[in-house]
C-alpha cells in the first residue's frame, strides 16, 4: 500500500490538470502557429511558464486504483500487476484466464 499522502498529492494534480487543460491547449496552440508573429508566440510560452507546475499532464502519475502503487501499473485495468494476478487467480477479472501449456 502506497503512502495516503502520495496518493492524494497525484488526485490534486490530477484535479489541476483537468482545470488548466482548455488554458494550456490555447497557450499550445498559440505558441505553435507560425502565423503569429515572434512576439505573440514569446508571450503565449511566458504564460505557460506561470501556470502551476503541477498543472502540466506530465507530472500526473499513474498508480493502482486498489494500492496506489505507482510502478508495475497496467493501463488496460488501472492495476498494477500484483493486485492484478491476485484479481485474475480469484477469478475477478472476465476473460482472463491463467496461462498454461
Amino acid at each position: 500500500m502506497a503512502k495516503l499522502s502520495s496518493v492524494n498529492k497525484n488526485e490534486r494534480r490530477k484535479l489541476l490538470v483537468k482545470r488548466y487543460a482548455p488554458k494550456l491547449a490555447k497557450l499550445k496552440a498559440q505558441a505553435a502557429d507560425t502565423s503569429l508573429d515572434d512576439g505573440e508566440r514569446l508571450i503565449a510560452r511566458l504564460k505557460m511558464a506561470e501556470l502551476p507546475r503541477n498543472a502540466n499532464p506530465t507530472r500526473v502519475r499513474n498508480r493502482c486504483a486498489l494500492t496506489g502503487r505507482p510502478r508495475a501499473y497496467y493501463r488496460k485495468f488501472g492495476l498494477a500487476r500484483v493486485m492484478l494476478r491476485d484479481l485474475a487467480n480469484k477469478g475477478m477479472i472476465p476473460g482472463l484466464t491463467k496461462s498454461s501449456w
